[in-house]
């Protein structure tokens, strides 16, 4: 994938952003023009795609080199297996016993009509994503956008906004990817626009504190998770309590509009 692109960059072919060799290129300006999309409407998946490749920079081979720096990360990378087609397999996520990682999986995704492969089509909508392409790299990406639901697990954020944007704050202080920042950064902002008192900066940012103090999550081998108890593996990986956010009324976790 890189080979092609220096190829077609040698031939003077304008592309709207050009993977450098270690690195993507800074679109700040499509990245903001995202968030207010995704502001006007938290439901609009796309746009968090959208601003995670504006903003990768040098986050996604960062992880994938410190994957390849310990021997189980070097196990995975190796195996390159496609963790979505297990999540979307049910017969598999039906084996997990109660209070285990993959029920806690299952019991959350059910409810809400969220599925791994419908979470990967969003992924898909970003037209200069190569998220599909046959390389270590985007191999990697898909690996981070398929746990995402796991992490809200293993957090205990929901899928209100509250919930999304620490998660999102969570998972920066796992990645460094400056997308992530973005968008916890706008969606805390937001919030206090609401004026009802209610910590939502404070949640946000216990939410950074628990990403930066649990074991790094990428490299976690899933399969073999999911059949550990939830509280043991919060317990594992050091995941803290998200004490604030969940003093926060479930009312008040909503009330994110647009301005």
């Amino acid at each position: 994938m890189i080979t092609a692109t220096q190829a077609l960059d040698d031939q003077n072919t304008r592309q709207p952003v050009r993977r450098q060799r270690d690195t993507f290129q800074m679109q700040p300006l499509r990245a903001l023009r995202a968030v207010r999309r995704l502001i006007a409407d938290k439901e609009d998946t796309a746009q968090v795609f959208e601003i995670m490749r504006a903003l990768s920079g040098t986050s996604v081979v960062e992880g994938y080199r410190r994957l390849m720096r310990t021997a189980q990360g070097g196990r995975i990378a190796y195996e390159r297996e496609e963790f979505a087609e297990r999540l979307s397999d049910k017969s598999w996520l039906a084996q997990f016993g109660p209070g285990t990682v993959g029920a806690g999986y299952r019991d959350f995704i059910a409810p809400r009509g969220l599925t791994a492969e419908g979470l990967a089509n969003e992924s898909r909508k970003v037209v200069d994503g190569d998220i599909d392409a046959p390389h270590p790299l985007a191999w990697y990406g898909r690996r981070m956008r398929d746990v995402h639901d796991v992490w809200h697990v293993l957090t205990g954020y929901g899928t209100d906004s509250l919930g999304e944007v620490c998660v999102v704050a969570f998972s920066y202080a796992q990645t460094r990817n400056l997308g992530f920042a973005l968008i916890a950064l706008a969606g805390a902002r937001q919030f206090t626009k609401q004026k009802t008192g209610q910590p939502y900066r404070k949640a946000v940012r216990e939410a950074w504190r628990n990403g930066r103090a649990a074991a790094w999550l990428p490299e976690v081998d899933y399969p073999a998770l999911f059949a550990m108890p939830l509280d043991e593996a919060r317990k594992l990986l050091k995941v803290g309590p998200n004490t604030v956010y969940q003093g926060v009324p479930a009312h008040y976790r909503d009330r994110f509009t647009p301005q």
